[in-house]
């Protein structure tokens, strides 16, 4: 009976929460978030922010033989260049029609080889324990001149939807993302890091992009304070 009644509380608490100004937040409770799935629940997370703008930006090397992390949502919706195919790569036969191929970044013998002028890699390694061998695997996906696109998280709350499904391994800063990628994609890496110190308090905190008073104060890049690591890596011709 008692722990019923604290587990009705602590929900009355949060629902409470939720509806205060997120800047206000860390004085009125800090041990409650906002929310405990990034924000979805309130709208757009924050995260999203750079990372579309990422793939946005990138939009003219979606070129060719698209192949993209669980749905081709990012390639069909930012592509600029001239597509010739949406692929999907997955773990389980949950595809989207005849796009689907099921395979393992750790396991190459599973990986169709040079076969993508790009591979768009959303918020996937973290999920990856082996992470080096993935990028080794996203290289061998790459046909000659191919370009890798991915993103990754550096300060996160664990998404444990996905950590009780897959397990969750890793947080990234720009120095383990240039250890990762250069030995396999040599000088042809751009990294980058994207997030301020605002931007991640309010992230980890479960506020979403229409809780800001103004989107404008995520511009900012403060690189002691990483929120999501950019990756642009190209394979050798």
């Amino acid at each position: 009976m008692i722990a019923k009644l604290i587990t009705v509380c602590v929900k009355l608490v949060q629902s409470v929460i939720r509806k205060l100004d997120p800047a206000r937040v860390a004085e009125t409770c800090p041990q409650v978030p906002l929310s405990t799935c990034f924000g979805f629940d309130r709208g757009t997370p924050i995260d999203r922010y750079y990372i579309e703008n990422f793939y946005r930006e990138q939009g003219a090397l979606m070129r060719g033989e698209v192949l993209e992390v669980g749905d081709s949502s990012y390639s069909r919706q930012f592509s600029r260049g001239e597509v010739s195919s949406f692929r999907v790569l997955q773990h389980a036969a949950l595809g989207e029609g005849g796009e689907a191929i099921i395979g393992d970044l750790t396991d190459p013998a599973s990986l169709p080889a040079a076969a993508f002028d790009c591979f768009i890699c959303a918020q996937t390694l973290q999920y990856t324990f082996e992470v080096q061998k993935a990028v080794a695997g996203a290289a061998y996906l790459l046909k000659p001149g191919g370009v890798m696109l991915a993103t990754v998280p550096g300060i996160s709350q664990i998404s444990r939807f996905d950590a009780d499904r897959y397990g969750e391994y890793w947080r990234f800063t720009t120095d383990s993302m240039a250890r990762l990628f250069q030995p396999v994609f040599g000088d042809e890496v751009t990294i980058a890091s994207c997030g301020n110190l605002y931007a991640a308090t309010a992230f980890l905190r479960g506020a979403a992009q229409e809780d800001l008073p103004d989107r404008a104060l995520l511009d900012a890049v403060d690189a002691d304070y990483p929120l999501i690591i950019t990756v642009v890596a190209r394979k050798a011709g």
